[in-house]
């Protein structure tokens, strides 16, 4: 676990505000701005890289904690796509300047969304992305990657209890899928359709990953066809990727977007 001390903001308001634990590094430009996975922190081995890669060459980067994880506040159970969008977005719009946007695995859909709303808000000349770098980027997770694969009787359990808990490669207690979750998730499908990010896009993409099909990402890459994109599929690579080898290739892809290789 990192030693610096977070930061804390408030997310949303009144009955929905959420104290929200931020890292900030102060630096140059771009800045890194990082966005972990589904019941990750942000102490994890890759944004613990990528403070180091920061520190080195001498960038700012910002990585916080959704509600319910990490140092953050709030109930991970109660967490919804909404509000993790949310609270990206009102860090986000704390950082200054250019910014690549990093996300792994469900914060790779994140920051898709966020591309989006940030353009959205700010209109394309205005907007802040230098570039995108997604490992395993988990877009529509909620519909495609959980409610598709369970079982009957999962999405019985799911529907009549509201809440199910999957098994985990990574947590021998697994991590509960909420029906909130699932339906809220459903207001954030991109689909089939077109995404725009005005900017360059790196994915990482594993091959051997069982929780983020590599297929998954060859499909996005076409639906970022008016984009700059590179995909780089690591054969024997699974979805954490947090290798040495995969953190420099991380790191690498960071770097050719930067120095506009």
């Amino acid at each position: 676990m990192t030693e610096a001390s977070p930061e804390e903001i408030t997310a949303g308001s009144g009955e929905d505000a959420r104290r929200i634990a931020v890292l900030s590094r102060p630096g140059g430009e771009p800045g890194i701005f990082w966005l972990g996975g589904f019941a990750s922190d942000m102490a994890g081995t890759k944004a613990e890289a990528l403070d180091s890669f920061a520190a080195a060459r001498g960038l700012a980067m910002t990585r916080f904690d959704y509600s319910g994880h990490g140092r953050s506040g709030g109930r991970f159970e109660d967490g919804t796509i909404s509000l993790w969008l949310e609270e990206s977005l009102a860090v986000f719009d704390r950082t200054a300047g250019p910014q690549i946007v990093v996300g792994s695995s469900m914060g790779g859909w994140l920051a898709l969304l966020l591309a989006e709303a940030h353009r959205e808000k700010v209109g394309a000349k205005g907007s802040r992305l230098a570039g995108l770098v997604l490992i395993a980027p988990a877009v529509d997770m909620t519909r495609a990657l959980m409610w598709e694969t369970m079982s009957k009787r999962d999405r019985k359990e799911l529907t009549e209890t509201g809440m199910f808990r999957a098994p985990s490669d990574y947590s021998d207690s697994g991590y509960v899928i909420t029906r909130k979750l699932i339906e809220d998730g459903d207001r954030h499908l991109f689909g089939d359709r077109l995404i725009e990010t005005g900017c360059p896009v790196h994915i990482l993409q594993g091959i051997r990953d069982t929780d983020v099909p590599w297929r998954h990402a060859t499909g996005l890459v076409s639906r970022l066809a008016s984009d700059d994109v590179v995909l780089t599929l690591v054969k024997d690579g699974d979805h954490r990727l947090s290798r040495p080898e995969d953190l420099e290739r991380l790191e690498a892809a960071i770097a050719g977007i930067i120095d506009g290789d």
